[in-house]
């Protein structure tokens, strides 16, 4: 045996102040951004308008390609022209949903999808099953 000796020190316990200091971080940041987010701090009594019309705004629209080929644009019949004019006047920002049967022909979907490009719609769902 050898007459060095090494110092090791016994690991009995965890430096908690560096998770102390994460959690104080952490809840300063909580209570700081949780004033921001309050709303209706001050009562105001918002005056009404009787001239404008309240704008009656769908969410989504769905368009629905059947297993014959057929186009549906919110469960009613259009051809591919149809469809174009009716996309053409809802808003771009909107979302559209396309359905579309897994017996149809693939050129259907395309055809939805060309015009959806054409028109410039972004928010589209392609809805599928699991």
């Amino acid at each position: 045996m050898s007459k060095c000796k090494k110092n090791f020190k016994k690991f009995d316990q965890i430096n908690v102040i560096p998770f102390i200091d994460i959690m104080l971080v952490l809840l300063v940041m909580v209570l700081t951004t949780a004033t921001f987010i309050k709303q209706g701090i001050i009562p105001v009594d918002l005056p009404e308008a009787k001239a404008s019309a309240k704008e009656d705004v769908k969410k989504e629209v769905t368009v629905y390609v059947n297993a014959k080929g057929e186009l549906f644009f919110e469960k009613a019949k259009v051809d591919l022209a149809g469809l174009e004019k009716k996309l053409s006047d809802i808003s771009k920002k909107q979302t559209v949903v396309l359905r579309s049967d897994k017996a149809s022909k693939f050129q259907d979907f395309v055809s939805v999808m060309d015009i959806l490009k054409r028109l410039g719609h972004e928010q589209l769902y392609i809805v599928t099953k699991d």
